[in-house]
Formats: structure tokens, C-alpha cells, sequence
């Protein structure tokens, strides 16, 4: 027979989570992989554990840079639904040559962005 438990130690408190039948496979299935032995003690593992908060500082450079960022970006979404819109409007549109350069300057400048926020990623702790 178990000993008694401490009263601070006493599991007598619930809560409950409704999942679906694929949800609760899949949970089951991390609470094996991660060596647990009930769902609910993987369940208090997890919901318990405490959780490192970093906060990241952004230089005024790097803030004014996002903003410009953020600019060029919105762009290029405006410039693809532009040539989207016209594709799906018009039977049999082929892209012209403006529509490609359009295309291959939203694509280095995608890939500009991606390599400014690569530089700044490295940078993160």
C-alpha cells in the first residue's frame, strides 16, 4: 500500500481540457516521447515549468531600418496582387515585361531583406 501523502503534496485540485481524439493521440504520444508516465504529469510539466522571458532591446538604427522594411514589403504585396489580379481577371494573360521586372525586383528585394534580417538575428543572444 502507497504511504499517505503530505498534505502540501495531495493532488486534489482539476482542472479540465476538452480535446479531440486526434489532439489527444498526438499529446499522448509527446508525453511518451518525453519520458512521462501520466498524461498528467507531463500535463504539470509542462503548465508548471518556468519560462525564460528575454526582452531584446531594438536600437533606433534598427527600428528606423524595419520601418523602411516594412515599407518595401508592403510594396511588393501591393505589386503581386496587382499582377494577380491580373492573371485571374483577364483568360490566357501573359505576364509582359514589366510584370517580370516587377517580379524580379520583388524578388531581390525580398532576398536584400531576408540577408539585413539575418545580419540583425545573429546579433540575438
Amino acid at each position: 500500500m502507497r504511504p499517505p501523502a503530505q498534505v502540501d503534496k495531495k493532488l486534489g485540485e482539476g482542472i479540465r481540457v476538452r480535446l479531440t481524439n486526434q489532439e489527444k493521440k498526438l499529446l499522448a504520444e509527446r508525453c511518451r516521447k518525453e519520458g512521462y508516465l501520466t498524461l498528467s504529469d507531463f500535463g504539470r510539466a509542462k503548465l508548471l515549468q518556468k519560462r525564460e522571458i528575454r526582452r531584446i532591446e531594438a536600437s533606433k538604427e534598427f527600428s528606423e531600418l524595419m520601418g523602411r522594411m516594412d515599407f518595401e514589403l508592403n510594396k511588393i504585396g501591393v505589386n503581386l496582387n496587382q499582377i494577380a489580379k491580373k492573371l485571374n481577371t483577364h483568360l490566357g494573360y501573359q505576364l509582359d515585361s514589366q510584370d517580370e521586372r516587377t517580379l524580379n525586383n520583388s524578388y531581390e528585394t525580398l532576398k536584400k531583406c531576408f540577408v539585413l534580417l539575418q545580419k540583425y538575428m545573429d546579433h540575438i543572444p
